[in-house]
């Protein structure tokens, strides 16, 4: 290493330890976040040398962390993006292409998919023409169930995407097995749940495409990010073309010949010979990350097990603490699952002698950061209101979902001192309102 630079990241290190914040927490006085980022002077010094390097764009690093990602989650490929939210749009958009062939998704295909979630795992849906169908979740896990996915399966019906709720993996053995036996893609939207088991296989690796965000909310941080993972080379190909403008070519920045047969091509209608690297066989984007967050996230990817762990034993700490509270609901993994979680939910009973809205209020009063369960009904709110769509069933656990249901976090940076103080006012509220 260059002693100028050996000398930065030393001096990188502490300066990160001259920031650190070791005040005692105060109860009322400190915040508990419900998520964020926990970055060490090693997260530090990883972003540093990346700038000292003037990695400005995808290099090294981006794909250094796709093959370890990859591996970790025991898939093939990955494509790192420069958010969630643009890994989902990839990853729906991908079974879109042309070169799917009969298999490809068409204007006016159907997508199974939740009501009760976040809108990026519905926007791609309605943004490639087809029509989302709304399935109800259970309460408790937050999750739909393989038998509510069976019931919607209809002639147009192509495809699923459901995410796992706050990292509580969906039926994903019963569900994959119903998108084999109907020829439906699974699209798993893996972006609260990376670590988390469902028969003892990690979640991301049921689906034909997988997602995950990188946004510091999540299981690992690298600011803005996310990535679209799949082991079928075919679709990755086709995500990876997406990604990158459309284009045909699969070079990496800064190579220039790597097929050996650059200016021997002929696509469309183009000459005999037209530059690979200008040859466009897809409607894309420009949806990449950039080194400086790869750097990032590979630091962070050394720290993902402690990271799982953490947000295990913080769950278990709250869910036994609150063990017995009346008028509450609180969750429980989905039955032969080990969740590495996003978030702890809570349910207010509709009869019970309080409103959500009370305990919210005394939480955040206390400086307890809440959060509710995403968009509730996503089928009531104005931006979907006009977009056609179908529902199967009643959604009557999403309506109590989107009046009742509310989360405190789980992320590693929180302490036992603060666990116990949510835990000590939530129980001293329900008393004094009962």
């Amino acid at each position: 290493m260059n002693a100028h630079k050996g000398l930065i990241l030393d001096e990188t290190a502490k300066y990160h330890q001259e920031l650190r914040n070791d005040a005692p927490f105060v109860p009322g006085t400190t915040e508990i976040w419900p998520a964020g980022a926990v970055l060490d002077e090693a997260d530090r010094a990883a972003l540093v040398e990346a700038a000292l390097e003037m990695r400005i764009a995808a290099g090294p690093s981006s794909r250094k962390f796709e093959a370890r990602f990859a591996r970790t989650l025991g898939l093939r490929k990955a494509h790192l993006t420069n958010s969630g939210s643009s890994a989902n749009l990839l990853a729906l958009s991908a079974f879109t292409s042309h070169l799917l062939e009969d298999r490809r998704l068409r204007p006016g295909d159907e997508v199974i998919t939740v009501a009760a979630g976040f809108p990026t795992t519905v926007n791609p849906i309605i943004q490639n023409g087809l029509v989302p169908v709304f399935v109800d979740v259970e309460l408790g896990t937050y999750n739909t169930t393989a038998a509510r996915v069976a019931e919607a399966i209809g002639p147009r019906t192509r495809a699923i995407m459901i995410a796992h709720a706050l990292g509580n993996p969906f039926e994903a053995t019963e569900i994959a097995q119903l998108a084999a036996d109907h020829d439906l893609f699974l699209i798993e939207d893996n972006c609260d749940a990376v670590g988390s088991r469902y028969d003892g296989r990690l979640t991301g690796s049921f689906g034909d495409i997988t997602t995950v965000s990188f946004y510091p909310a999540h299981h690992l941080a690298m600011g803005e990010g996310g990535c679209v993972l799949t082991s079928n080379l075919a679709l990755a190909r086709i995500v990876e073309s997406l990604r990158d403008w459309g284009r045909d070519c699969w070079c990496e920045p800064g190579e220039t010949n790597k097929c050996l047969k650059r200016f021997k091509y002929q696509m469309g209608t183009l000459p005999e010979g037209y530059d690979h690297k200008y040859i466009f066989s897809h409607v894309g984007y420009n949806l990449k990350a950039t080194d400086l967050q790869a750097a990032l996230g590979l630091s962070q990817l050394e720290k993902l097990d402690r990271f799982c762990a953490a947000r295990r034993r913080n769950w278990a700490r709250l869910r036994e603490g609150l063990d017995g509270v009346p008028h509450l609901l609180l969750p429980e993994p989905t039955r032969r699952s080990d969740p590495s979680w996003f978030g702890f939910a809570l349910t207010v009973d509709p009869d019970a002698p309080f409103s959500r809205a009370a305990l919210v209020d005394f939480l955040e009063e206390r400086r307890i950061g809440t959060r509710r369960l995403f968009a509730g009904n996503l089928t009531r709110h104005p931006a979907y209101l006009g977009s056609p769509h179908r529902v199967v069933g009643d959604l009557a656990n999403s309506d109590i979902i989107t009046d009742q249901t509310f989360w405190v976090g789980v992320y590693p940076a929180l302490t036992e001192e603060m666990l116990d103080y949510v835990v000590a006012s939530v129980k001293e509220f329900v008393a004094g309102n009962s």
